[in-house]
């Protein structure tokens, strides 16, 4: 899902205030969520009514996202520009076919399927950003990624997920675009431009924004759960399965990716996460828009899975030095049971 985005620094000393508050969002979001998600499953009749504003509130998240990006953020990726691509291109190919994987191998209903498609289809959640910083990847390298991957979103996720899903459901492509710049775009590109002419301001206000973004996100999730609160009872299961896989098998193929490619242990660590950890947000919203109620569930259920799992992981990287970590043999292993996507472990 659409994370609490975070002002990051280039290295792994003490955080600022804005990091520091992003850390805590990012650890408290899954219980936000979890919270948001049992409020919207005990009284759909409340929220339910609220879901033509989902978009706005994506809107917002993706506007606070805005906000935290500075220049050297895309200057960044000039400097290492293939190893950014590579996170990209990897996360655009890996997600949405392992999705396909998944919802091929669990036998997922046609709704269920196109929503966990789309999840695989999605750009990178900006989650991805902080988890990176507490595992010591390379902070740098994950927000350039995350950056990229969100403005190509518009055009990559609705061909992928018409490729993808097309043979589920009616894919929108065009309508699809259209939302995508509306709602993650051009609220990316105005908090970015409020940025640099109000950057003092920006600055002082930075500490609240990862909980404002947060608020925003655990109540796109009551929305979705509402929405689809009939269906959890006999598809949640299946669902968090399918969601678990998925995320998993993302994490250790980006490891993978980056290991193959024989890249340092930061920048290993960067690129699982930018990989396994998606704008999940982004998926509900569409796929509430679009589709169905039960197809914006894989995502509901995505978005607090991968914070979850995202955290968990960056704890035991954090904890071992670089290169003999149990956390990153545990990732090589999950590599090699990834073999299947044509990935495989370090050499």
């Amino acid at each position: 899902m659409s994370d609490a985005p975070a002002h990051q620094t280039s290295g792994n000393s003490a955080p600022p205030a804005a990091d520091r508050s992003s850390i805590i969002a990012v650890t408290a979001l899954p219980v936000l969520v979890v919270i948001a998600g049992v409020l919207g499953f005990l009284l759909p009749d409340a929220f339910t009514p609220l879901a033509p504003t989902i978009t706005w509130a994506l809107g917002v998240v993706m506007f606070f996202m805005g906000l935290t990006l500075t220049l050297p953020d895309f200057t960044r990726i000039a400097k290492r520009p293939w190893i950014a691509v590579l996170g990209v291109v990897t996360q655009f190919v890996a997600m949405p076919l392992l999705g396909l994987l998944v919802v091929t191998v669990y036998g997922l209903p046609a709704e269920i399927a196109v929503g966990v498609i789309l999840v695989g289809c999605a750009p990178g959640g900006t989650a991805s950003n902080v988890v990176t910083y507490l595992a010591k990847g390379d902070t740098a390298l994950s927000v350039s990624i995350t950056t990229l991957s969100t403005l190509l979103a518009p055009v990559l996720t609705p061909l992928l997920t018409l490729w993808l899903a097309g043979s589920y459901m009616d894919v929108p492509f065009w309508s699809t675009f259209v939302s995508i710049c509306q709602t993650v775009l051009v609220p990316v590109i105005v908090g970015v431009i409020v940025r640099v002419v109000a950057s003092s301001l920006v600055d002082r206000i930075s500490p609240v924004l990862p909980w404002l973004a947060s608020i925003a996100i655990a109540y796109i999730v009551a929305i979705v759960v509402a929405g689809s609160a009939g269906s959890i009872a006999t598809a949640g299961v299946l669902v968090l399965l399918a969601v678990v896989t998925h995320n998993l098998l993302g994490l250790g193929v980006g490891y993978g990716v980056a290991a193959a490619c024989r890249l340092d242990t930061p920048t290993r660590r960067a690129l699982s996460f930018e990989v396994g950890l998606q704008n999940s947000g982004l998926a509900s919203t569409l796929a509430t828009t679009y589709f169905s109620p039960l197809s914006a569930l894989p995502g509901a259920v995505f978005s607090v899975w991968h914070n979850v799992s995202g955290a968990l992981l960056a704890s035991l990287f954090a904890r071992r030095p670089y290169g003999s970590s149990p956390a990153d043999a545990a990732a090589h292993g999950l590599v090699a049971a990834t073999s299947v996507v044509g990935e495989g472990a370090e050499r």
